[in-house]
This record gives C-alpha cells, sequence and structure tokens, in this order.
C-alpha cells in the first residue's frame, strides 16, 4: 500500500452545469464493479495493518487486530470532480502533529457535489515524496468533516490521489483513510489545513476505533 511511505471516481445527473463542457470525466464504475474495488481497498489496507513491517499498530495491538472499522460502503461518496491546477504556487511548510515542517505545493483545487452541495477541496503534492519511484504523480487530500470526533478520528482523514490526464478525477471518499499518527504518536502527519473542513458529514470510509 502507499500509505505506509506517507506516514502518509460516474457523471451523474444533474452535474452537468458545473462541470465544464470539455471536461472528460473518466468512467465511472458501476455499483458492484465499485463495491469491489472498495472491498480491495479495505483487504489491502487491513493487510498492512496486519504486516509488522509497515503496521503503525504496536505489538500488542496487532496480536488483537481483527481488522479496521469502515462506514457502510456508499455509492454516493464516489463523486466526480474538476480539477483547477494551480502552476503558480510556491512551496510551503505543512503543518503536522510535531514539529517537523516537510515542504508541500499547493497542485489545485477539487470542485464537485456531494449531498446537494457544491464543495470544494485543495489537493497537495510533497515536494520529498515526489522524488521517490513510483510517486512522481502522488497528491494528498487531507479533509476533515462533521464526523471528526464523532464516528471518524478527530484529527481528519486522508484520500490518495493520482494527477490525472485531463482536469477530472474521482473522489471515493469510501477510500478515506486515518493518517497512522491516530494509532501512535511516534508518528508525524500532515494536518488537514483550514481550507479543507467540509461542512458535512461524510459518513465513508475509516471510522475511528478509539
Amino acid at each position: 500500500m502507499k500509505h505506509a511511505v506517507l506516514r502518509a471516481l460516474g457523471t451523474a445527473a444533474g452535474l452537468s452545469s458545473w462541470l465544464p463542457a470539455a471536461a472528460q470525466t473518466p468512467a465511472r464504475l458501476s455499483p458492484a464493479a465499485h463495491q469491489q474495488a472498495v472491498a480491495t481497498f479495505q483487504q489491502e489496507l487491513n493487510a498492512e495493518y496486519r504486516d509488522p513491517a509497515r503496521s503503525p499498530l504496536s505489538a500488542t495491538a496487532q496480536a488483537a487486530f481483527q481488522g479496521l472499522p469502515f462506514y457502510p460502503v456508499d455509492y454516493a461518496y464516489y463523486v466526480p470532480a474538476y480539477l483547477v491546477r494551480d502552476a503558480q504556487a510556491q512551496p510551503f511548510p505543512m503543518k503536522t502533529t510535531t514539529v517537523r515542517q516537510p515542504m508541500y505545493r499547493k497542485f489545485g483545487e477539487l470542485h464537485f457535489r456531494l449531498q446537494g452541495r457544491a464543495l470544494k477541496l485543495t489537493v497537495y503534492e510533497s515536494l520529498d515524496l515526489k522524488q521517490k519511484p513510483g510517486y512522481e504523480d502522488y497528491l494528498l487530500l487531507p479533509f476533515t468533516d462533521l464526523t471528526n470526533g464523532r464516528g471518524s478520528y478527530g484529527g481528519g482523514r486522508y484520500l490518495d490521489l493520482r494527477v490525472p490526464p485531463g482536469d477530472t478525477i474521482r473522489l471515493d471518499f469510501n477510500q478515506a483513510y486515518n493518517p497512522f499518527c491516530a494509532y501512535s504518536a511516534q508518528y508525524s502527519c500532515p494536518v488537514p489545513p483550514p481550507e479543507n473542513r467540509l461542512p458535512i458529514a461524510v459518513k465513508a470510509g475509516v471510522q475511528n476505533d478509539h
């Protein structure tokens, strides 16, 4: 899984009014294919947490680990987003859960609709991570929502994304996961910036289990 290195998707009816005419949204998975994709994500994430070489859990917690708690898979949390790239953004020190301040750059803004609302999130790229083979196009989407501390981890969650070939991308909040610092203070994790605070409850992805 890519998560360990950092610690770190169809066009629905009614969306044509906000997606640019030239936007070519990547093909949407069918409900059955989406269900399988999320199941695979969950299986891989659980395998990571069981692996002593990659898990953020203590030896005691690993011995008792039965799998991460997830919200029920919900197709409504799988949405297209329009990417507005920011070629002028300058690198900045990202705030983390420790004194560490790794350099990131704002890659752009993602505009999408969820729960009937027009929303926006900023997506970032790590200047260090993009130097690693296989991560050149990796993007981090850290966010908070109204479930934080009330069903999900209080510090927010992440989505892993890749730079798309065009200006549209699919967001699947069913694949939102916790930063490693949710399980151990020894990790240093980017803190979701204020501009990425969603004013809705995202009941999808990994839940809080403690």
